[in-house]
């Protein structure tokens, strides 16, 4: 079924090696942001730290290219895909999102809005490329026992059950020392205790550089899965009172799936409920991370983790 399938989708997109380049890189720890199959400055700057990691031992980094890196590294691994089937939880599960922060408040829950949102993020995809991968479908109109093909992944749940420390049959994950942001670049590089480089994320920063925190050694203080969000107007008329609002839990939280809270009040790292987003400024002074990375950066980390800011 799988390989019926990936011959459906749209003439040569689920073979590029573009695309299977960046799927291999995620899965290594080394993620591109959002999976699209067109190569630019994340997915050239994933695939550096990549080989960064590999010459710490002693592996030299030649790859210029998607295809000779796929070449080089990948060419013996089949590209990890697999068939979902959209359930009636799934769809039970999808929420209509109010514009109105009052509304919104009333929520049980912050969770996805579509099908292709849901499966867009589940496999690290951006919507385009899920479509392209399955061509013909009706997002629209999606039913029960529709198959889709997605890269493979660990869920965002395994991922947040991987950072319960207490858990000894949670998923084991390397354990970071060092997280270090840089701003000008907008990304964050992960290391263990012996500076081996662990993983690399594409983040977005505040748009005001007022907004962004000071440059040095700060460090985790708060490790929270399934963060919920205090909305606080950015404007409120002179002699009104200022309406808070505490939105629910879930995937399009403006927080994301996880919050790790640093030694600067009002200030983490957190997912976001627009992947497509990452790597431009807009945040409030976080640093935002596609959900997938905030998930998989939080089973890293534990409070204590340092965290350096560079220029």
């Amino acid at each position: 079924m799988l390989a019926a399938l990936l011959a459906a989708s749209s003439p040569g997109f689920a073979e590029s090696k573009a695309l299977a380049v960046q799927i291999h890189l995620d899965r290594a720890g080394f993620s591109c942001s959002t999976i699209d199959g067109q190569w630019g400055a994340k997915s050239e700057n994933a695939l550096r730290c990549y080989e960064a990691s590999r010459a710490n031992c002693g592996a030299p980094a030649l790859a210029a290219t998607p295809e000779q890196a796929f070449d080089r590294y990948f060419a013996d691994r089949p590209v990890p895909f697999k068939v979902v089937e959209v359930t009636k939880a799934d769809l039970a599960a999808l929420v209509k999102i109010p514009e109105d922060p009052a509304a919104r408040a009333e929520l049980p829950r912050m969770g996805y809005e579509t099908v292709k949102e849901m499966f867009a993020e589940r496999g690290h995809l951006s919507q385009i490329a899920l479509s392209k991968m399955n061509p013909g479908v009706d997002w629209e109109n999606v039913k029960p026992g529709l198959k889709l093909v997605i890269p493979n992944f660990p869920s965002i749940e395994e991922e947040l059950a991987a950072g319960e420390r207490g858990n000894p049959n949670r998923p084991k994950r390397p354990e970071a020392a060092l997280v270090k942001i840089s701003v000008s670049l907008s990304e964050i590089r992960v290391y263990d205790a012996e500076s081996k480089l662990l993983a690399f994320f594409p983040c977005s920063i505040a748009a005001d550089k007022a907004k962004v925190p000071p440059h040095g050694e700060l460090k985790i203080t708060t490790c929270i899965p399934w963060p919920n969000f205090t909305y606080t107007p950015d404007f409120t008329p002179q002699g009104k009172k200022v309406q808070r609002h505490i939105w629910p839990e879930g995937e399009n939280c403006p927080v994301g799936v996880a919050w790790l809270g640093l030694n600067l009040p009002g200030y983490g790292i957190h997912g976001t409920p627009r992947p497509e987003s990452i790597g431009f400024t807009g945040s409030h002074g976080c640093f935002r991370l596609a959900n997938w990375n905030a998930a998989r950066l939080y089973a890293m980390c534990r409070s204590g983790t340092k965290v350096v800011i560079e220029p």
